[in-house]
């Protein structure tokens, strides 16, 4: 939404933009195509897409382009089996590739584990039947790599100019971040979206999608989000997705250990 706001005045400063339309948010066109873990061969397959796709956003070769992808990394899914983030190597190496030689800033938020893992657990669980959170725990607790782990790749395969890593409670606004590619644009400049899309669905909506999901049924993307919407108030706790408290502390503790590897990293600016 931040870039669509302010693509007028990123035109104008030589930037242009590509993002996904998710949730809605207008003239959201990206859909660029990494390799997954079941990939096997994968360089020729998706290269080539990639390149497809950054000339189709940018053709001029004098103008920079500002690309927002969350997923580069790959799905929150493999979460439940206790991998973090599995093809983010080979997805990596696949956008170095499609880029050729352009020079690279990258900036990246990182967001505390428990938060994280409970977030792609109820996204997936809008419109999937998902295992009960308490039977995830174990792999949960156990993910095979983090933060560090995965930033170190990326600086590594992506090789980025500058490499900004933001934790999550520090990224302040969108344009805040939007300013961090940008500094030749002044913040001032920049407009703050002022509507939120992504509306997250309440531990009501969830189980009662959750019921009908078990029960056998698929819903298309209209009907899930006008349940989600129905039980939009219901905003009372029930238990869907929580660590126990003892877990809680010890994620928190394993992402603050790891905000401070992430620090000590050379090649990556930490906010």
């Amino acid at each position: 939404m931040c870039l669509y706001k302010n693509r007028a005045a990123l035109a104008q400063a030589g930037f242009d933009v590509a993002y996904p339309g998710r949730d809605g948010v207008p003239e959201g066109r990206l859909a660029l195509r990494l390799p997954a873990p079941r990939h096997k061969v994968w360089k020729e397959k998706f290269v080539g897409g990639v390149r497809e796709t950054i000339q189709t956003f940018s053709p001029d070769p004098g103008r920079s382009l500002i690309l927002s992808e969350e997923n580069v990394p790959g799905r929150m899914y493999h979460f439940q089996k206790g991998l973090f983030f599995p093809a983010a190597g080979k997805r990596f190496i696949t956008l170095r590739q499609g880029i050729d030689d352009a020079e690279l800033d990258i900036v990246y938020v990182v967001r505390p584990y428990d938060a994280l893992y409970v977030s792609a657990y109820r996204k997936r669980a809008e419109d999937n039947a998902v295992p009960d959170f308490d039977t995830l725990l174990t792999r949960l607790m156990a993910m095979d790599r983090g933060w560090p782990e995965l930033i170190a790749l990326m600086r590594d395969e992506l090789r980025p100019r500058r490499l900004t890593v933001v934790p999550y409670e520090k990224r302040g606004d969108s344009r805040a971040l939007l300013a961090r590619l940008v500094p030749d644009v002044a913040e001032d400049d920049l407009l703050e979206p002022d509507e939120t899309l992504n509306l997250s669905a309440t531990d009501a909506a969830l189980n009662a999608l959750q019921e009908r999901y078990r029960n056998g049924e698929t819903l298309p993307r209209e009907a899930w989000q006008e349940v989600v919407r129905s039980y939009a108030d219901d905003r009372e706790s029930k238990g869907f997705a929580q660590f126990p408290e003892e877990a809680r502390e010890t994620l928190r503790n394993q992402y603050a250990r790891d905000l401070e590897r992430l620090a000590d990293m050379p090649g990556v600016e930490m906010i």
